[in-house]
């Protein structure tokens, strides 16, 4: 038990299996960015090594660089002028986020929150900016995201405060998908 108020209890099983749902959450979206830049794989390697921690693996520094490298991938798709390059873009954020996932801290923050949700909203996000999507691609990401969320993802989250406000589309994604996971406003 953690003797530090600001500190939260957070197992490795705990920590493995945020990192197993986010790297799940992430894996969504992956061709939308794949369709867009065929030739890359950094997105795909951030997931592939969160899964493998996710697996029992260890937290090494090429899991961070994988992760530091799909989150490059997603400002260069961000930058590029076509027309899927939205959708692109946040979805190598989520498989950065699956990535990052591995390194939760153990802090009572309401930012730790978008470390345990950023994968899920942002592949949510991706999904609504998809060419092929229809007005409700992203609720119905949420929802599926809520629906999938391991145990760990809500007892850990209950050990946080609420998702902070701010943070454009994606950081209502979290806020919506933090209350659904929480149990409040119906859900």
């Amino acid at each position: 038990m953690s003797s530090d108020p600001d500190e939260i209890e957070l197992s490795l099983r705990e920590l493995r299996e945020i990192t197993g749902y986010a790297a799940d959450c992430a894996s969504r979206v992956l061709s939308l960015y794949e369709r867009a830049v065929p030739a890359d794989p950094r997105p795909r390697e951030a997931i592939e090594a969160a899964r493998a921690f996710a697996e029992g693996g260890r937290r090494t520094a090429a899991l961070r660089q994988c992760g530091w490298a799909a989150f490059k991938a997603a400002g260069e798709a961000a930058a590029s002028p076509a027309a899927d390059s939205p959708a692109a873009a946040e979805a190598a954020r989520a498989a950065s986020h699956a990535a990052g996932a591995a390194y939760l801290h153990p802090k009572a923050s309401a930012h730790q929150v978008k470390h345990i949700l950023g994968a899920a909203a942002n592949a949510a996000r991706a999904a609504e900016l998809a060419p092929e999507a229809d007005g409700h691609a992203a609720e119905e990401a949420v929802e599926r995201a809520r629906r999938h969320a391991p145990p760990a993802v809500t007892t850990v989250l209950a050990r946080l405060p609420a998702a902070p406000a701010g943070g454009g589309r994606v950081g209502e994604l979290v806020r919506d998908l933090d209350t659904a996971l929480r149990g409040r406003d119906g859900w």
